[in-house]
């Protein structure tokens, strides 16, 4: 358990370096803690520790986890069917993982429901990898275009990708820099009525490659917690 304490000291100091080697500053680069299979027990010691957001990657997860764990921001990270919108939809502070209208139009409908504004970001598969969820970047201004127009209880904060996995992270950098290169160009075509804020890219194992490509937001896990039991 100290371990989850010292691999959170770790982190914070790796990004402030890139951030700073960026010309950035450190505290401009949110971590967010991965929590998948941990236990409550394990996520309030990284609380304890200056953790202040919490992903994870499945709504049951959340469920299970949420009153045993102390006051945090949640994140949901992972895919989201929309049948299981109405489960978080009071309990998240933000959803990484909108990929469709039909989702956001769910998300949309439920916060409305519960007199909320919920804060999402639109997944980019930059990669176009088939064993990911995302849209393209062809395809990302479109979407954002329908959600704006026709959704009034989410509000667009940014993008989010997961690269490829590469030994070398700098190997797929470039993902990163294309997604980068859309949030601006976004952030331009579209601004008065985007309140872009975050762009979500970097995990455990690239996350100072995708600060280096304007990550302003990085979800770690295993890095933190250590490796993960895939048989849960």
């Amino acid at each position: 358990m100290e371990d989850i304490r010292k691999n959170i000291d770790r982190i914070r100091k790796e990004i402030s370096a890139m951030a700073e080697g960026c010309g950035r500053k450190s505290d401009d680069v949110l971590l967010v803690a991965v929590s998948k299979t941990r236990t409550p027990e394990e996520i309030n010691i990284a609380i304890d520790a200056g953790a202040t957001d919490i992903g994870e990657n499945k709504v049951q997860e959340i469920m299970d986890k949420f009153d045993a764990v102390k006051p945090v921001k949640w994140h949901m990270i992972g895919h989201l069917q929309t049948n299981k919108v109405k489960h978080i939809i009071d309990k998240v502070s933000m959803i990484h993982s909108v990929d469709s209208y039909k989702l956001a139009a769910e998300i949309d409908k439920r916060a409305g429901g519960k007199g909320l504004t919920m804060d999402i970001l639109i997944q980019v598969n930059s990669a176009q990898e088939e064993s990911k969820f995302g849209i393209t970047t062809s395809q990302t201004e479109e979407l954002i275009r329908e959600i704006l127009d026709n959704c009034q209880n989410v509000r667009i904060r940014g993008l989010m990708c997961i690269a490829p996995y590469a030994d070398d992270p700098e190997e797929i950098k470039v993902y990163f820099e294309e997604v980068k290169k859309q949030y601006d160009e976004l952030g331009r075509i579209v601004h008065q009525r985007l309140d872009f804020k975050y762009l979500s890219m970097g995990m455990s194992h690239d996350f100072p490659v995708a600060i280096q490509a304007g990550s302003n937001l990085v979800r770690v896990g295993s890095a933190i917690f250590g490796e993960r039991d895939y048989s849960k």
